[in-house]
């Protein structure tokens, strides 16, 4: 078997498109959205793998700005539209990828790239790190109550149209993407696709609907979400679906969660996406009655280990030599000395005595502070050499704000 893999032709993009989606189960979606894909997709960011005149695989990705930790922004590959075809599987395609892939991050000057994975196992063998978790919910409005923060009433609870969505919201969702590590900036094109509302995509549930908060005639946040309406013997039993809430503080996040607790003829909320530290798990009166499950979310990749541990900041002063463990990408391979704090930071490779030894999935691992290196140490999957380094480069790793990543990449 003979594959070229290249850059995907414009012309192309209809065949590598309906391979990609029937690869995830061959669900069709609306044409609008198809369409908005179509326009965001970066076409010299993207590779398709062919065999003779058919499209077998494909790999893409968009060059971002990411939040880290200490807040700053750093260049990273967006990974996405990752598939094989059902016939050529397991014969070396998507490895092809991966490497054409992250060679060309490297020459683009990116030293970090990050994807939502399908399948967590995929990835690892090629350097990505689990790094950020989600949680689901479902929470029992029946059953639960809110202690509200205080100012809770003083926020106004106002609806808006759809097509006023987008303006509104998205100027809440920039304010937030300092907060929180793993969070993106949005490409031009990326905000359209968060309020998209084509009826075949809904899968019986009603339009998206926005409410906002307020706070002194300002928007201080905003809820976004879907009905699936419900009806049982003993009366309604719809689900609220949350597609996202954001809130620039507490008052207006209690305001926004008290609103979707209480919907008419709606029992339950449920989260599909949200971090593993969002408040509204210490609003609530009985976690158990909410159905909490956790699972990854972001995986990370270093690139350039040297570039990637500079980006950004860490919590406390740390002055550590790690040895690098990274057979796919070898020019990461080797010891580093990391210097920083709060401040920033110093990367350079080194000939001194390595005092924590790692793979380069692990420190994708804990790049975001989403993970830590003492957790990992536990495993196994982290070696101390020098007493005493593990707990001073594991508590400088770490993150106040859980990291997460708001939608798909």
């Amino acid at each position: 078997m003979t594959i070229e893999l290249r850059v995907l032709r414009p012309s192309e993009w209809d065949e590598w498109y309906q391979g990609l989606t029937l690869a995830f189960g061959g669900i069709p979606q609306s044409p609008e959205k198809a369409a908005l894909i179509r326009e965001i997709t970066d076409f010299d960011r993207s590779l398709a793998a062919w065999d003779g005149a058919e499209c077998v695989g494909s790999a893409g990705s968009f060059g971002m700005q990411v939040t880290v930790p200490g807040g700053g922004l750093a260049p990273m590959a967006g990974v996405t539209m990752v598939s094989v075809s059902s016939t050529h599987r397991r014969r070396g395609v998507l490895t092809s990828m991966m490497r054409r892939q992250l060679d060309d991050i490297r020459a683009w000057g990116e030293p970090l790239a990050m994807l939502m994975a399908s399948e967590p196992v995929i990835y690892g063998r090629f350097g990505y790190g689990a790094a950020a978790g989600l949680i689901r919910a479902d929470i029992d409005t029946a059953r639960v109550q809110l202690e509200l923060p205080e100012g809770t009433e003083s926020v106004r609870i106002r609806k808006i149209p759809a097509k006023d969505a987008l303006a509104e919201c998205e100027p809440v969702y920039a304010r937030q993407v300092p907060v929180r590590p793993g969070m993106i900036v949005r490409l031009p094109g990326w905000d359209r696709l968060q309020y998209l509302d084509a009826p075949e995509d809904r899968q019986g549930t009603s339009h998206l609907q926005t409410v906002l908060s307020e706070r002194d005639g300002r928007t201080t946040g905003y809820a976004l979400f879907r009905i699936r309406p419900g009806w049982e013997d003993a009366g309604p039993k719809g689900r609220v679906e949350i597609q996202d809430i954001q809130a620039d503080d507490p008052a207006s996040y209690a305001a926004l969660c008290r609103y979707v607790l209480s919907i008419d003829l709606t029992s339950v909320v449920s989260m599909s996406n949200r971090p593993v530290d969002d408040p509204w798990q210490n609003l609530i009166s009985d976690i158990r009655r909410c159905n909490v499950r956790v699972q990854d979310s972001l995986h990370v990749r270093l690139v350039e280990v040297g570039a990637a541990l500079e980006a950004r900041t860490y919590r406390t002063p740390v002055d550590v030599v790690l040895e690098v463990a990274d057979a796919f990408c070898p020019w990461n391979e080797g010891r580093w000395r990391l210097t920083g704090d709060a401040k920033g930071a110093s990367c350079e490779r080194t000939s001194d005595t390595a005092d924590l030894s790692l793979s380069v999935r692990d420190l994708g691992a804990v790049y975001l502070g989403g993970s830590s290196l003492a957790e990992l140490a536990a495993a196994g999957r982290v070696r101390e050499l020098r007493r005493g380094a593990l707990a001073e480069a594991s508590v400088a790793f770490g993150s106040d704000t859980a990291p997460w990543g708001p939608h798909d990449i």
